[in-house]
């Protein structure tokens, strides 16, 4: 296929930029069904072959991508408006790739995946915008592989360390590189702070349509891994670290815009509690809450997950005394114990997503849910305005409030039985389903420390 001029020209200034830029290396990188970010490093003399025809990758050899050992060859075929210079090292730049096997789209590949979900949703009118709050913690990890918090000046040990300044200023070189970084990128960081837990921190950037916020925030992810480095620390976005300190939530703040006018379809004057919240958005919130026990295997696919969504915690699993994520199905006002949070007309907030998910099929999943709301026009019923954190299982029940699952199993058997959901993942759910279960059943077999210590000699 001959590439047309407007695309030979983006290639043109793109080398021309390159040069400028004294680039050397460029990484392809895509993800897997994980949302890990893979790669290939290519000297950008060969720019042309990985921007025409792709750069080759034995599927079989990973996760969930629906090849064998027999397969024909994925191409990572990079796309040109993701040139990334990396911040720490700046002779290297990355572009997010699309896959592709004997060169047609491959439908196992989550970003080529989310691509087709948004091409949906644009003939309905619609654009995804998405910004995402990216928790994660910096560790250090001994020779028995056990893993303490990064805290070079032992000063990190508040119970309630959030926003404190000791605990920021004990990291502030990796905050400020990181800050630094994210600000040349373009990306318009607006703020970082200390989280909840010791060792846990934020760095805020403003949203964007939801496939370029997938993009920033597996580049993030690589961002983070570097700078910690750096410092002799690991960053980690894993769900849940450490028993006792909140987990690392990836929490999506979302609405649908108007894909002519980019307008904000949420904003309105239609629900009952003034919450500034359009018809539109209300039956999106309806569908989210309607499909949200299938979506959880999505938004929060690991077994480790499900440490951090646990019911009945969430006052006293934390040294801070909250874990701040809410396992209700509900929605509600500026109220962080609701699953779905409206932190302003139009503006709304999923605060159960995990920081473990792979963002392209955790933002077609949720898309797909949505819309479903709207094209059935489910009423999410009143907001909820009470603090879920003092209700008990009997009262959250009597108000027909249910809870998340409670663990990767019933999250799998739900998302199961809801073909939205199994359809917005295309012929990737088969693999997802299959990994995941697989995931779970080595883990269910462990015996643990806790187990041992617990029952060894009790019996």
């Amino acid at each position: 296929m001959t590439p047309s001029k407007s695309v030979e020209n983006n290639k043109e200034s793109l080398k021309q930029q390159m040069q400028e830029d004294g680039v050397e290396l460029i990484l392809t990188q895509f993800v897997d069904i994980h949302g890990a970010a893979k790669v290939k490093m290519v000297p950008v003399e060969h720019f042309d072959d990985v921007a025409d025809d792709g750069a080759g990758f034995a599927g079989g050899s990973l996760d969930g991508m629906g090849q064998g050992p027999n397969a024909h060859d994925m191409a990572a075929k990079i796309d040109l408006d993701t040139y990334t210079p990396l911040p720490w090292r700046r002779s290297t730049a990355r572009f997010a790739a699309d896959l592709f096997v004997d060169g047609e789209p491959h439908p196992y590949c989550p970003r080529q995946n989310l691509k087709r979900v948004l091409k949906k949703l644009n003939k309905q009118g619609y654009v995804f915008n998405v910004g995402i709050e990216p928790e994660h913690f910096l560790v250090t990890k001994a020779a028995d592989g056990k893993i303490q918090v990064f805290d070079p000046n032992s000063i990190d040990t508040l119970d309630k360390p959030c926003y404190d300044f000791k605990g920021i200023a004990n990291v502030f070189d990796y905050l400020s590189d990181l800050m630094g970084a994210v600000r040349s990128l373009g990306w318009d960081a607006y703020q970082a702070d200390h989280e909840d837990a010791n060792g846990q921190y934020e760095l805020n950037f403003h949203y964007d349509d939801c496939l370029i916020t997938a993009d920033k925030y597996t580049f993030f992810k690589m961002m983070t891994s570097q700078y910690a480095q750096k410092y002799g620390a690991i960053a980690t976005h894993m769900a849940k670290p450490f028993g006792d300190r909140t987990g690392n939530g990836g929490h999506i703040h979302f609405h649908l815009a108007d894909a002519k006018t980019g307008a904000n379809v949420f904003e309105g004057n239609d629900d009952s509690a003034g919450l500034g919240l359009s018809k539109t958005a209300l039956y999106f919130i309806g569908g989210v809450l309607e499909h949200a026990k299938a979506l959880c295997a999505v938004t929060s696919p690991t077994v480790n997950c499900y440490k951090r969504l646990q019911a009945g915690t969430a006052v006293s699993g934390t040294r801070s005394g909250f874990t701040w994520t809410p396992a209700f199905i509900s929605y509600g006002d500026n109220n962080r114990t609701q699953m779905i949070r409206t932190a302003g007309p139009g503006h709304l907030e999923d605060r159960t997503v995990s920081s473990g998910c792979n963002p392209y099929l955790a933002f077609a999943a949720y898309i797909a849910a949505g819309m479903d709301g709207i094209k059935r026009k489910i009423d999410p019923g009143k907001p909820n305005l009470t603090n879920m954190y003092e209700l008990t299982p009997a009262q959250t029940k009597k108000l027909g409030i249910e809870i998340l699952p409670q663990s990767l199993y019933e999250a799998l058997d739900e998302l199961d039985g809801d073909q939205v959901i199994k359809d917005s993942l295309g012929p990737i759910y088969d693999e997802f389903y299959d990994v995941k279960k697989r995931e779970w059943n080595e883990y269910h077999s462990q015996v643990s420390d806790w187990e041992l210590n617990r029952y060894l000699t009790l019996f």
